[in-house]
């Protein structure tokens, strides 16, 4: 990993400025669905933070000092490099599948499944431990618990005082924002990190495994390529479909996200040292989160060579193009 004479520091770094405008868009579109406030008071009244963190000291290992000691160090380095308000728990636990999570309330904590300590080097698992504290940092930890319980805890589907298409609603809503962060998140673990291509491998072997040497990164790069430009208007309604499901972008689209990030400069900056801070009395502002999100999109789509987009982009410019003669029309006869 970087060594620490060449890593830099980010001082009261403000969590805005690794945060992708989808993120806020999703997040802005969450709360205004119907329920979504009646769901988290009823959370918060029926669920202690005490209780979940007991269910994670009653079936997995605690990091410390002398549990998990490579984890434990991890954990220190990435919260100095983001000057984390406050140092997180971590709870290791024994699954096979590749994933990490972060949950909690006032005192949120961090879950790593063993199969990541296994399968990842120092660098690739600093990065999943600064992906975790970048949605922790950004407050995204209350609506991620909300959602946990949801489709883990049963009795708490049938307790709520919301009928079922009002729940199914909300769960789509907080799904799409939930898939959002994450690209919100793989930010903050390269600010950690500070290696793009250690973010880079982390997703390749979430994608494929642990067998780097079958794997190349030039390779999955065309791949991702091949993923946004392939097929007709069909496969990109098949893709977007397919995603509903996913409780992740895939691994190529969260490869093309951080990628364009690095490649756009913004990184780089803020590693320079050009950044929001905490202290600097951050306000709300969301007009300015919307127009930045509908920027992004734009961009987004105009960028895209996947078919559905396309053809997005090829309507829009038509309405746009049909606004612009009916307006020069209307001019002209109102100037007779």
């Amino acid at each position: 990993m970087t060594s620490q004479t060449q890593k830099k520091f980010f001082t009261q770094i403000s969590p805005r400025v690794w945060e992708h405008p989808a993120d806020h868009a999703a997040l802005a579109a969450l709360k205004q669905v119907p329920g979504v406030n009646e769901m988290i008071r009823f959370f918060v009244g029926a669920t202690s933070e005490k209780s979940l963190k007991l269910f994670f000291l009653a079936g997995s290992v605690r990091v410390t000092e002398r549990q998990f000691p490579r984890v434990h160090t991890l954990l220190e380095e990435a919260c100095t490099v983001l000057d984390a308000p406050e140092k997180p728990d971590i709870f290791v636990t024994q699954n096979p599948m590749m994933n990490a999570g972060a949950i909690g309330v006032d005192h949120p904590f961090i879950t790593i499944n063993s199969s990541l300590l296994e399968r990842l080097d120092d660098e690739e698992l600093l990065c999943v431990i600064g992906h975790e504290l970048g949605h922790i940092m950004s407050g995204h930890v209350l609506y991620k618990t909300l959602l946990w319980l949801l489709l883990n805890v049963s009795t708490v589907m049938v307790q709520l005082p919301l009928g079922m298409l009002a729940i199914q609603a909300v769960l789509a809503a907080l799904r799409e924002w939930d898939r959002k962060s994450e690209l919100s998140a793989d930010r903050a673990g390269l600010l950690v990190v500070q290696n793009p291509d250690a973010s880079y491998r982390t997703l390749m072997k979430i994608a494929g495994g642990s067998d780097i040497g079958q794997m190349n990164m030039d390779e999955f790069f065309a791949q991702a390529d091949e993923y946004d430009s392939s097929g007709n208007l069909v496969d990109g309604v098949y893709k977007l479909l397919n995603l509903l499901g996913q409780s992740h972008p895939f691994p190529v689209l969260r490869l093309a996200g951080i990628h364009q990030w690095v490649t756009a400069g913004s990184y780089q900056a803020i590693v320079d040292g050009t950044y929001a801070r905490r202290d600097a009395g951050e306000q709300e502002d969301i007009m300015r989160e919307f127009q930045e999100a509908a920027n992004q999109y734009r961009e987004d789509i105009k960028n895209s060579k996947d078919p559905l987009a396309q053809a997005v982009r090829a309507f829009s410019d038509n309405v746009e193009n049909a606004t612009r003669e009916a307006d020069t029309f209307l001019r002209s006869v109102f100037k007779k």
